[in-house]
């Protein structure tokens, strides 16, 4: 198993001039591999980011935060009778499950300011995901802020 404590500190810094310059995690991972001859999985180099606090850049078409894996449209938007300028994040609130369900790291509960719930989860490869209970329901940019401070309020020190 790979860790921080495996590398100098000029690799060190090396990793975090790779990430200043736009690498990405598996960026990481392959240059750890090839310019400094260590197998990491892609655990490891997410423990590594962890523990350097590595600041990676978020591409510019992709939005920033937490989105949920659901595409809304217009019609079940119209149906469900939503209007998600209502939504003001101020009221989001997450448990976290005791168990985590199966394939993923972490999972919980998730209540929008608007009423609506869904269930969320961190998958084995770190990608989160929001599954709401009303299919094409997408929470506001507002809750998804307030999901996303929320959710690290409860992960803290569990990761």
């Amino acid at each position: 198993m790979f860790s921080v404590t495996d590398l100098s500190k000029e690799q060190v810094e090396m990793v975090k001039d790779w990430v200043a310059e736009g690498a990405q995690m598996a960026d990481v991972q392959k240059r750890l591999k090839d310019d400094l001859g260590f197998n990491a999985t892609y655990m490891d180099t997410r423990f590594l980011s962890l523990d350097l606090a590595l600041d990676f850049q978020v591409d510019e078409e992709e939005p920033e935060g937490l989105t949920p894996d659901v595409v809304e449209t217009p019609q079940v938007q119209k149906e469900a009778n939503l209007d998600p300028s209502k939504s003001t994040g101020e009221s989001v609130s997450a448990t976290l499950d005791q168990v985590a369900r199966p394939g993923s790291m972490v999972s919980g509960t998730v209540t929008f300011s608007d009423g609506m719930k869904g269930l969320w989860l961190i998958d084995e490869m770190g990608r989160p995901s929001i599954d709401p209970d009303q299919p094409g329901y997408e929470p506001s940019e507002a809750d998804l802020v307030s999901f996303q401070e929320e959710l690290k309020r409860l992960l803290d020190g569990q990761m």
